[in-house]
């Protein structure tokens, strides 16, 4: 028996997901497979709600996405888009569950292009991607308990205390070693890709952190220079990048293993507290709370979506009756005309009629006469035929074979049905048969003798 439980345990196939669960699964793995990111694009079809959420799409010349930025996100903004305007959203890749639509739940926005450092960071950027500098396979994940972080940084930078001050709050244990760079000026490109190769040569460290405090884009070009990046692409050591602000990016965080807002969340990154229960508790605490706001997030938009299509039941039966009062006019209007034109044709086709139409009197007086007259001659005619029908009848009488038999004759058939008519057609022995007027008889001849009359 627990053999067959087994087979048919393994015939049953996978379980039969619904809808719901199909799109809660999705939903999950996007918010987990993608991180929040800055999407560039041009702003389409912008709507904003009465509930002062913002519903757009985000798209360049190949592609489109949908996107929504809720009120709590929107007020900070600091301006409102227009079709057209080209922006930069910082955004979770999620799915609205109820239309299964993929969309992006924006939670900043700025409007994209600062000048000619901007476009040279775009250039840089893409050429170092077709590169494959940036491909998200070769990304390494740091380790999980790191007994030594390194840190390339100025000396005198405010970033390198913020980093300090939380690896000594959240593992007291890790050893740093600083691997000094200017972060700014002239040559500190060179200097920062210089440092970050020592750090891979001595191999001194299970981490390394490249940071540096937020500024301008100008602050943070050495970052954006190809020597960092393809120092930190050729590090053999992971790294995380943690430099500027959480708006703030560089190449340097696409050729890092991982990118980190801030130079603290770099710090934060890379000194995972000991306690495993206590991670898992807080990932599945950051799991509740993405479905809790993903929940509020589909029930606005639900909401929002049929509250346009909410009609007033006072304005929709007012429509409605004037539909009525229209269909009633065309109605009587299809009925009447025709029926008017009907009428209008048949008077005129009855005076045609009485116009054209012959007295018939005379020739019904006519016909009449001469009714008279036929039938008069079909009576003497049928007369006539039936005095005549009664003469031949009694001379066909006279001519009854049976009549003839009644006053005492008989008629003598031979075997064959021929009539016998003389004595020379009888033979001794014959057997013949005698009609006569009540029946017949079959009577045998002894002898014959003829007599002489």
């Amino acid at each position: 028996m627990n053999d067959r439980t087994t087979l048919d345990a393994k015939d049953a196939g996978p379980p039969v997901l619904t809808v719901s669960a199909l799109n809660q699964a999705v939903a999950n793995m996007l918010e987990r497979s993608f991180p929040l990111a800055w999407v560039s694009g041009e702003i389409s079809n912008f709507t904003r709600a009465a509930s002062g959420h913002w519903y757009f799409t985000l798209k360049d010349n190949a592609a489109q996405v949908r996107a929504v930025m809720f009120r709590g996100r929107a007020q900070y903004a600091g301006f409102t888009p227009r079709e057209g305007d080209k922006v930069e959203v910082r955004a979770l890749v999620t799915l609205y569950a109820p239309r299964g639509d993929y969309q992006l739940n924006v939670e900043a926005i700025r409007r994209a292009g600062v000048g000619n450092l901007y476009e040279a960071f775009l250039q840089l950027k893409e050429k170092l991607n077709a590169e494959g500098l940036f491909d998200p396979a070769s990304k390494r994940a740091p380790p999980v308990f790191a007994r030594t972080i390194g840190i390339v940084t100025s000396p005198q930078a405010a970033a390198l205390r913020d980093v300090l001050t939380t690896l000594r709050r959240r593992a007291p244990h890790v050893q740093v070693i600083l691997y000094p760079a200017p972060v700014q000026g002239e040559g500190s490109a060179q200097k920062i890709a210089q440092a970050i190769t020592t750090a891979s040569a001595r191999a001194e460290c299970d981490v390394l952190l490249v940071c540096r405090g937020g500024g301008s884009i100008e602050d943070l070009w050495s970052f954006n220079e190809e020597v960092v990046a393809r120092a930190i692409a050729g590090c053999a050591i992971p790294v995380i990048s943690g430099v500027g602000h959480e708006t703030d990016f560089t190449i340097a965080d696409f050729a890092a293993d991982l990118r980190a807002p801030t130079p603290t969340a770099a710090a934060e990154m890379a000194a995972t507290p000991r306690v495993n229960w206590l991670a898992a508790l807080e990932a599945h605490a950051d799991d509740l709370t993405r479905a809790i706001r993903r929940r509020l997030a589909d029930t606005s938009q639900t909401l929002d979506w049929l509250s346009r299509r909410l009609v007033s039941p006072s304005t929709y039966i007012a429509h409605e009756r004037l539909k009525l009062r229209e269909l009633q006019t065309r109605l009587a209007h299809a009925t009447r005309t025709p029926l008017s034109q009907a009428r209008f044709a048949l008077t005129h086709l009855q005076t045609r009629l009485a116009a054209r139409l012959p007295d018939t009197r005379a020739r019904r007086v006519l016909l009449a006469d001469n009714g008279r007259r036929m039938a008069s001659h079909m009576t003497h005619h049928l007369e006539r035929r039936r005095q005549a029908l009664s003469a031949l009848a009694a001379q066909l009488e006279l001519l009854n074979p049976q009549r003839t038999l009644e006053r005492g004759y008989a008629m003598v058939t031979d075997a064959k049905g021929r009539l016998v008519r003389a004595p020379k057609d009888l033979h001794p022995q014959q057997t013949v048969t005698l009609r006569l007027a009540d029946g017949t008889a079959e009577i045998g001849i002894a002898s014959v003798q003829p007599t002489l009359e």
